[in-house]
């Protein structure tokens, strides 16, 4: 099945944009997560350019943010371009462990390729991509061995059931939404 991000984003909003106020948006350059304010009464996802694996990357980031820091922009992180140290970049890799984890889950939910991104080509910094890609699978299990919160674990879920099992999409929300609920209860 193609991934195409249009429907990433009416699966997304349809399992999160009234139970979270939360919706995902075509961005441009670079991804940004905006609290809802004054001008917008939902909270955006915003995913660059309109590539898929951006979409499933910033999602995971909001999967992993608790109810304060989805009220910041950015949820309220610091974020160091490419080009960083080889400080900053052993800091970004701590922090992307999690995230990129989830990502890596989301991408198997849609039978989608996962790959780890250090982000850091212009860096000076000496990278073991292999080493964080192996932080990064053992999270990945942990994950799974622990389970997933409720909001992952309906991701998935519905995610499973559009790419994996061919459902249509309005009953993939609701499969998700089903799970949810239930896991929320």
């Amino acid at each position: 099945m193609k991934h195409d991000p249009t429907e990433l984003m009416a699966l997304f909003d349809g399992l999160f944009a009234d139970t979270f106020h939360t919706r995902l948006v075509l961005g441009a350059d670079e991804p940004l997560y905006l609290p809802a304010d004054t001008g917008c009464p939902y909270h955006r996802i915003m995913f660059a350019r309109g590539y898929f694996s951006s979409a499933l990357h910033e999602i995971s980031h909001w999967c992993i943010a608790g109810a304060e820091r989805r009220l910041k922009e950015d949820y309220g992180y610091w974020y160091i371009p490419d080009g960083r140290d080889a400080s900053q970049q052993h800091a970004f890799e701590q922090v992307e462990v999690a995230p990129q984890a989830l990502e890596s889950l989301l991408c198997a939910a849609c039978d989608h390729p996962f790959n780890v991104s250090v982000d850091n080509l212009d860096g000076d910094a000496e990278i073991d991509r292999y080493a964080f890609e192996a932080k990064v699978r053992a999270r990945a299990e942990r994950y799974l061995n622990e389970g997933l919160a409720p909001r992952p674990r309906a991701l998935c879920d519905a995610l499973t059931a559009l790419y994996q099992q061919q459902t249509p999409l309005d009953q993939a929300i609701e499969h998700g939404r089903a799970a949810l609920f239930s896991i929320q209860s």
